[in-house]
């Protein structure tokens, strides 16, 4: 029979959380090619001990940070579908700007995760990691996605494109909207985008 891996313990989980949340003040205020596991211990308030029976390096404690990112994304994407069950919905657009509210434009977020994806190319290892685990994201995000399509009555043609085009239009609106003078143009023009790509991966539902 084969062994069991014993759960984390309360405190361990704490002293993790800690971490992850010392971790993303630090990545934010210093760079993530510029703090050191010394500064995250010192915010955390624990030793490099309690870092280190934890996290082997910076690299898997911002993995742990972006890891935490994505499930409440995934979480408050799942609370929308859930509200939306017996809610009208009046168009494409109705989606896409609720959907858009939970995965705000968050200039501290975006500058880490550009960071560190540079640093992840500069390192084969952890660039399979990042790019599984995005996949992994992207698997999760797509059927809900798919509900809440298909409370308008359509259908997505092909996940397997359509999951890669909202990210690439994610990413490259983002950007967009931190750095336009003109935010709320910005912002209103990703929201186009993301109906037009909806419009063209998607198609109403055969009865």
């Amino acid at each position: 029979m084969a062994e069991m891996t014993p759960p984390i313990s309360r405190r361990r989980r704490e002293t993790r959380r800690r971490l992850i949340d010392a971790a993303l003040e630090v990545f934010a205020e210093r760079g993530f090619g510029s703090s050191t596991v010394d500064q995250v211990c010192e915010r955390a308030g624990f030793t490099k001990g309690a870092f280190y029976s934890n996290f082997a390096a910076l690299d898997e404690l911002f993995l742990a940070v972006w890891e935490q990112r994505s499930a409440q994304m995934l979480a408050d994407v799942e609370a929308l579908l859930a509200g939306r069950v017996h809610s009208r919905v009046d168009s494409i657009r109705d989606i896409v700007e609720q959907v858009l509210e939970t995965i705000p434009v968050d200039d501290k977020w975006y500058r880490l995760t550009a960071e560190f994806t540079a640093h992840s190319l500069r390192n084969p290892a952890l660039k399979r990691v990042v790019a599984a685990r995005e996949e992994a994201i992207l698997a999760t995000l797509m059927p809900l996605l798919e509900q809440l399509v298909a409370q308008l009555g359509r259908e997505v043609i092909d996940a397997a494109r359509f999951g890669p085009a909202l990210v690439a239009v994610h990413d490259g609106t983002s950007v967009q909207c931190l750095i336009d003078s003109d935010t709320d143009a910005a912002r209103a023009r990703r929201a186009d985008l993301f109906v037009l790509l909806v419009e063209h991966h998607t198609r109403e539902i055969r009865s």
